[in-house]
């Protein structure tokens, strides 16, 4: 899988399980049960050698906790930190949700493939998340963004539950200014509030609505799997190859090195094969994935 060339990914320590220390920046509450962090390693050295490809993910720990598998949401020509983004659902995540500024954590990372960015330099590309998938997103679209040049017209579809529910809200607005680029915002029916300006549908159906599709047109899908199954043929009907749509598989990582078996499908080990496969890929899994 091709994957961002300007930015290689650097290598970890010898001990492949030793997380790297890193200080928190800044802590965002996105949302009422979502997080996003900043943080820098403590070696500035390593923050200033530190590569990793849009697409590509971390394992962070909260010493004490335990640790757990996140995306490197921020764009990989950002070298003065790294960010990850997560939901309050379990022991390590409620363990995340009390870290401050100043704080040191571990990273192990990154693994993983990437985004094909080389393959879709010259082409339309169509973003399509939902909810707390939006992260896993948000990496590639401001890596586009930030190279516009070598891209065609851009299309960001977003949706959640409701107005509540979105993660990195205040980034739509800063998207859609860029040139040929579109950003179309939905919640489910019922997640409006009164100065909601954007749709009201569920993604697959905004999507289909969104006029999208062609030949010369590729797509990053993440989020529920619901959305994923009605979006998908949506893609397909308007042109789109199964060979030209992508998703990350990332939610089933786990040692994130291949040695915990956890991740397998099959003869294949997402953490080192993956996360992101087409979905001409993803079709081809055994039916335990």
């Amino acid at each position: 899988m091709n994957g961002d060339p300007a930015a290689e990914g650097t290598l970890a320590p010898s001990d492949p399980y030793l997380p790297e220390l890193m200080e928190v920046v800044s802590v965002t509450q996105q949302t009422s049960d979502v997080k996003s962090v900043r943080a820098r390693f403590l070696d500035p050295d390593r923050q200033r050698d530190f590569r990793f490809r849009v697409g590509q993910f971390g394992i962070w720990s909260r010493f004490g906790a335990g640790e757990s598998v996140f995306n490197l949401c921020g764009s990989s020509t950002w070298h003065d930190r790294l960010e990850f983004c997560f939901r309050r659902v379990g022991k390590v995540t409620d363990a995340f949700w009390g870290v401050q500024p100043g704080e040191v954590i571990g990273f192990r990372g990154p693994y993983g493939n990437s985004y094909p960015v080389q393959e879709w330099e010259g082409r339309d590309l169509v973003f399509v998340a939902g909810g707390i998938a939006m992260p896993p997103v948000r990496c590639a679209i401001w890596y586009c963004l930030e190279h516009r040049e070598r891209f065609g017209e851009i299309t960001v579809v977003y949706g959640a539950r409701s107005v509540a529910d979105l993660v990195f809200a205040d980034e739509l607005d800063q998207w859609a200014a860029h040139p040929r680029t579109r950003v179309v915002k939905t919640v489910d029916p019922g997640g409006r509030t009164p100065d909601w300006d954007g749709l009201e549908g569920f993604v697959p159906t905004v999507l289909a609505e969104a006029g999208v599709g062609g030949a010369d047109t590729s797509a990053l899908v993440v989020g529920p799997p619901v959305m994923i199954k009605y979006s998908l043929p949506v893609l397909m009907e308007a042109g789109l190859a199964p060979n030209r749509i992508h998703s990350s598989l990332e939610n089933r990582m786990k040692c994130g090195i291949g040695r915990c078996g956890r991740c397998n499908v099959g003869g294949t080990y997402l953490c080192k094969q993956g996360p992101v496969y087409s979905f001409e890929e993803i079709m081809a899994m055994p039916a335990d994935m």
